[in-house]
């Protein structure tokens, strides 16, 4: 069962899996409770793009803090293994790097960015709570920048900006100086990731770090994305944006050791696989 409000996703992503008899999508909003019968739940639910976060803060911490809540009393009600997929946010603007979970974090509570930094961290309090206090079965991931096919091509996500502007032949827009780093880690691995978390043995909850260690600048990942499109784009370059991280880079020795979890795809062939997806939507 996929449960969705659709305000960031599109029916077309799980087109092809209407007609699987075992597969049954569901229009709602986790900000209110869900009666269903399940196993196992993957808790995905909160936009994650600045774009469309900021869009509506409330709404968003909401979906963070309430969503988890309702997520996690319908776990306890029907006795399943919930998983929550947390952010590489909760560390902020990182002093530690690359970061550790064991890492706390340097956070803004009431920056722009603090809707989802600060939901996505009061999640993880509800989750590691109810599992203290009601012994509840919980699993839980800190996703690093994640990109690849089925992206919104106005996701306001830095590859998939690049890609899109590099493709329509508009100018690359860079924040900062671009010397600031991320570290992109392809969907397919991630998902490897979730699959592998989830059929963890009782009582590892994680937190986990899930995200590729390769870190690239910004001009860096410019760079590729313009060679690979052979796009005669230019760059253009504005301020940073308030609380925007200067470095993100995960530390994966855990995934490694509980998981035996690595990301599988380079950035040059996930960025290939994207281009090919994104030229289709863009065209059409």
């Amino acid at each position: 069962m996929c449960v969705d409000n659709f305000f960031t996703g599109s029916k077309k992503n799980v087109a092809h899996l209407l007609s699987n008899p075992d597969f049954e999508l569901m229009r709602h909003d986790v900000t209110f409770p869900l009666y269903v019968e399940v196993d196992r739940i993957f808790n995905l639910a909160c936009p994650a793009s600045p774009v469309h976060y900021q869009f509506d803060p409330v709404q968003t911490t909401k979906t963070s803090v309430h969503g988890a809540i309702n997520m996690l009393g319908l776990a306890k009600r029907i006795k399943a293994r919930i998983f929550q997929a947390s952010t590489s946010e909760v560390y902020g603007d990182p002093e530690i790097h690359p970061q550790p979970e064991s890492y706390w974090g340097k956070v803004n509570p009431v920056g722009p960015r603090s809707c989802y930094d600060e939901g996505k961290r009061c999640a993880e309090t509800l989750f590691f709570d109810y599992f203290r206090q009601h012994k509840l079965d919980i699993k839980v991931v800190r996703i690093f920048n994640t990109y690849g096919p089925r992206m919104h091509p106005n996701d306001g996500r830095v590859v998939s900006n690049f890609i899109v502007q590099a493709i329509k032949g508009e100018d690359i827009t860079i924040y900062g100086d671009g010397s600031q780093t991320r570290s992109f880690c392809y969907v397919d691995d991630l998902i490897d990731g979730f699959v592998r978390m989830m059929n963890t043995p009782d009582g590892v909850t994680g937190p986990v770090n899930l995200g590729n260690p390769g870190e690239f600048t910004m001009l860096e990942l410019a760079e590729r994305v313009l060679r690979l499109t052979a796009s005669r784009s230019k760059l253009s370059f504005k301020p940073l944006p308030a609380d925007d991280p200067k470095q993100r880079q995960p530390d994966i020795r855990l995934a490694g050791e509980l998981l035996g979890w690595k990301p599988k795809v380079d950035l040059e062939e996930g960025l290939k696989r994207t281009i090919h997806y994104f030229r289709h939507v863009v065209a059409n």
